[in-house]
């Protein structure tokens, strides 16, 4: 914030409030300035300033995010009605490695068949009635494998504002790859979709304009429409803490936090998923490998010292693109969707479970990969039928995550 005042004379905060607080009041405190990038956004935009408020409140999560001077800030730092006060990252798309076209050729993809899924399928474990929060570039509502699985769709503009009467869509590819890895529908007899009969909410939330302030629109969306899961591949680079209290209240309102870990390598992990209160995951080849470029990374803490969580198939994996077609990716972007739908598939066999609960049977499913330290992996590969039935034998103890990383 210091080096913001220094350079602009204004900071973009995070704004947390104490419960059952309204926030409206606490607008008060912002305030608009021509050297803010809602100001920046505004002349872009061509819009009257006056219609883009310096500041936003997002009730299901109980946070503010604005534009303060030091003025303000002290304001937000004396307000009774305020718990914390952090700054606001900048949030980024967590690329693939590569991408290159294909043909959908096998009955399941590489990754469906090692995780062993199709095993709960027959059990009739798909997914059904579960809704998995999305938050990506967006998703392609025509293709055919997605045009049945998405059950909500929100844009949220530069300046995090929810647009009105919007399609299903999707900005780049990114956003349908991870969506239809998660829930895409079974097309000619072929499936890309780890739990096919899931729900989507999916939000198109990134790139571009605000990117805090568009996420942040997605998860307080992603909580009225009654997700179980998000699924994010997004983040910045490092550990800082100023998005782990949103991390923890995403899993009060009952949502597991399934987050990719980066694209970075070892020694090199992102926020939010460095934060010991979420999923984080990491990408593994066909040969029970790590991936070379998947972050991994190490903290002084008694919790959940090492990041990823565990590894998921996310090398070469197939799933669908904008315009019908289908595509190749690698990254822990790829990996992460597989995870939100073994959840998803965990919540439909138990829909009472908690999300520690459904948490920790996946922990206690996985089976590391022999001759690699845990520091890359964390607890291996999970197994999804092995999960499940820690789950529903509630034989499995949830992790505790009070502590603070």
């Amino acid at each position: 914030m210091q080096n913001d005042f220094k350079a602009y004379g204004v900071t973009s905060v995070l704004v947390f409030l104490m419960e059952d607080t309204a926030g409206e009041p606490v607008l008060a405190h912002f305030a608009h300035n021509p050297n803010s990038q809602t100001s920046a956004l505004v002349a872009a935009a061509g819009v009257r300033r006056s219609s883009v408020p310096p500041g936003m409140y997002y009730p299901n999560l109980g946070v503010l995010l604005g534009t303060v001077d030091r003025n303000g800030l002290a304001a937000l730092r004396e307000d009774p009605r305020v718990r914390r006060v952090a700054s606001a990252p900048p949030l980024r798309l967590i690329r693939p490695v590569l991408r290159k076209s294909t043909k959908l050729k096998r009955k399941f993809t590489w990754g469906i068949e090692r995780l062993g899924v199709p095993a709960l399928w027959a059990k009739g474990v798909t997914g059904e009635g579960v809704r998995v929060g999305h938050l990506d570039t967006g998703v392609d509502g025509k293709h055919p494998a997605l045009k049945k699985a998405i059950v909500s769709f929100a844009e949220f503009d530069s300046f995090g504002r929810k647009t009105p009467n919007t399609t299903p869509r999707d900005s780049q590819d990114h956003g349908t790859h991870t969506a239809a890895t998660i829930a895409g529908r079974p097309v000619g007899g072929k499936v890309v979709g780890v739990a096919p009969k899931a729900g989507l909410c999916s939000a198109m939330v990134i790139e571009g304009g605000d990117a805090v302030a568009r996420v942040l629109g997605g998860m307080d969306w992603i909580i009225g429409q009654g997700c179980k899961i998000l699924s994010m591949s997004l983040g910045f680079p490092g550990f800082w803490d100023d998005f782990l209290q949103l991390t923890r209240i995403l899993r009060q309102r009952g949502v597991l936090p399934v987050f990719a870990v980066g694209n970075e390598g070892p020694g090199a992990s992102r926020s939010p998923g460095n934060y010991a209160e979420a999923l984080s995951v990491g990408a593994s080849d066909d040969e029970d490998h790590v991936a070379g470029f998947s972050s991994s990374d190490q903290f002084r803490r008694k919790k959940d010292p090492v990041v990823p969580d565990l590894v998921a198939p996310g090398v070469d994996v197939t799933s669908a693109v904008p315009g019908g077609g289908y595509q190749t990716m690698s990254g822990t972007s790829m990996a992460t969707p597989h995870v939100a739908g073994l959840a998803a598939l965990l919540w439909q066999a138990k829909p009472e479970a908690t999300v520690d609960q459904v948490e920790a049977a996946l922990f206690a499913s996985c089976r590391p990969f022999p001759g690699i330290p845990a520091s890359r992996q964390g607890r291996g590969l999970p197994d999804p039928k092995v999960a499940l039935e820690k789950l529903t034998s509630k034989q499995t103890r949830p992790r505790r995550r009070r502590k603070r990383a």
